[in-house]
């Protein structure tokens, strides 16, 4: 009888994967021990595996750049990564080694923008497409682009008023035109809380505020329609209907708009949430393009420039977090509790807030029988736990010993999960913030880490809350 947590996971999904395998009963993530990076570090740990960000990005560009060629579409597409979905120094330097083009979303993004610039990872030619609904500071910021002789800044426009106070920033001698773009309002799907997206404008009122509004105004010209669908890019009878809507407005715009020549199609590439995931990611790029395509022939239009905003396709599939296992408690005939030595909402905040899905596998023992159990964090909360809801499916791990330590690891969990929990400032219960790790490859392919942060000291938290 096979009762190993080894035997599990061959008879449940396909094993060895891409990025996973064993070898004397531990787990190898990419080729490298896990085991050897928690022996230097300890646990809780977080780390980042930055090839990962490079093989995503030259993924996507290649698979949009065969589906043109596919169909003879005559334009071009840009890559930009989707800042918000991590702002950590190592992230852009790996990102930006792939010739990319980047997004923003609040202000304190523009100053990133000019830090960048200054340190020489990128120029004043590529594209920068502002989104979010932007107070003062962020059109003011846009405008200092501009001002300073950034010729390819799109502010992306969520409202009229944007552009208002963008011009009034704007210094109207620049040599070249300001370039901006529109938002579609998309529909949400009918399961959704709400109809329309909260951001952009209505379908129907994009040519009217073209018409009405922004070709009157001098110095100005539309560049891009922003398209985005919040529950990402998926085959299905929703998203094709609001892409083939985005499409034939933004056919209506290019007839009376010459100036219009890109369109947005955002990020929503999932990223791998169980061992069993399966998503074509070259059959949709290509329906994409074909699409989009069949219907500008169809008017008469030229083919737009397609843009993407990948973030969490990037990033997500770069991230680990490493947790021991401290100790069980059974509390009742049916439910055994597996106790972390840290937070889920603290270090995993998607898993509780939004029962977020991600890869778990025990690091070791996987010649251990295993049981089911349900996983529970430090806080003093009742909502702190990672269970089935969270889970593809129910939890088994190795059986504890008492004289083995156990770990698990939690993996694609590099997008947002930092800045959403606060990275730095103050933790639920005072949980500290654990350390993290970044793992490059050299010339020769070998591994190497290094420290980019250690575990969170109380020095520090209290300091931040004035003692």
């Amino acid at each position: 009888m096979r009762t190993k947590y080894q035997d599990l996971i061959e008879q449940t999904f396909e094993w060895p994967q891409q990025e996973f395998s064993t070898e004397d009963s531990e787990l190898l993530w990419h080729g490298i021990p896990v085991m050897e990076l928690i022996k230097q570090y300890g646990t809780p740990l977080k780390v980042s595996y930055v090839p990962k960000i490079s093989e995503h990005i030259q993924k996507a560009k290649r698979m949009f750049n065969v589906a043109m060629a596919k169909v003879d579409y005559q334009a071009d597409y840009h890559f930009c990564y989707c800042t918000k979905s991590s702002h950590f120094q190592f992230v852009l330097d790996e990102a930006l080694r792939n010739d990319i083009h980047l997004e923003t979303s609040s202000a304190f993004d523009i100053n990133l923008i000019e830090t960048l610039e200054e340190e020489g990872r990128i120029t004043k030619d590529q594209f920068v497409v502002c989104n979010g609904y932007k107070r003062a500071q962020y059109t003011e910021n846009i405008a200092r682009l501009i001002n300073n002789g950034w010729t390819s800044v799109i502010p992306v426009l969520d409202n009229r008023e944007e552009l208002d106070l963008l011009m009034e920033q704007v210094n109207p001698e620049n040599a070249h035109p300001v370039k901006v773009g529109i938002r579609i309002a998309a529909e949400e799907e009918p399961k959704f809380e709400f109809y329309t997206s909260r951001l952009g404008i209505g379908y129907k009122e994009v040519v009217p505020m073209f018409k009405n509004y922004i070709q009157n105004i001098p110095n100005v010209e539309l560049k891009m329609l922003h398209f985005f669908i919040n529950t990402g890019i998926n085959d299905t009878a929703y998203y094709w209907n609001e892409l083939n809507k985005a499409v034939r407005v933004y056919i209506q715009l290019k007839k009376i708009c010459p100036s219009l020549d890109s369109l947005n199609i955002g990020g929503g590439f999932p990223i791998k949430n169980s061992l069993s995931f399966a998503y074509d990611y070259e059959y949709m790029a290509e329906e994409i393009i074909s699409q989009i395509k069949q219907i500008c022939n169809a008017e008469g239009i030229e083919e737009p420039h397609i843009f993407t905003e990948f973030g969490s396709y990037t990033v997500g599939e770069s991230g680990a977090t490493f947790y021991s296992i401290m100790g069980e408690k059974k509390q009742n005939d049916r439910e055994k509790w597996y106790m972390i030595d840290s937070s889920f909402m603290t270090t995993l905040p998607d898993a509780w807030a939004i029962n977020k899905r991600f890869i778990m596998l025990a690091i070791n023992n996987w010649d251990h029988d295993y049981e089911r159990v349900l996983l529970g964090g430090l806080t003093c909360d009742s909502d702190d736990y990672y269970n089935s809801e969270q889970h593809s499916n129910a939890i088994f791990l190795p059986k504890l010993k008492s004289d083995t330590p156990q770990y698990i690891g939690f993996f694609n969990t590099g997008a947002y999960q930092e800045s959403i929990a606060g990275y730095g400032g103050i933790q639920h219960c005072l949980i500290p913030a654990p350390k993290h790790v970044v793992i490059s490859r050299d010339a020769n392919g070998d591994w190497n880490t290094r420290l980019f942060a250690k575990e969170q000291s109380y020095k520090s938290m209290l300091k931040i809350l004035g003692y």
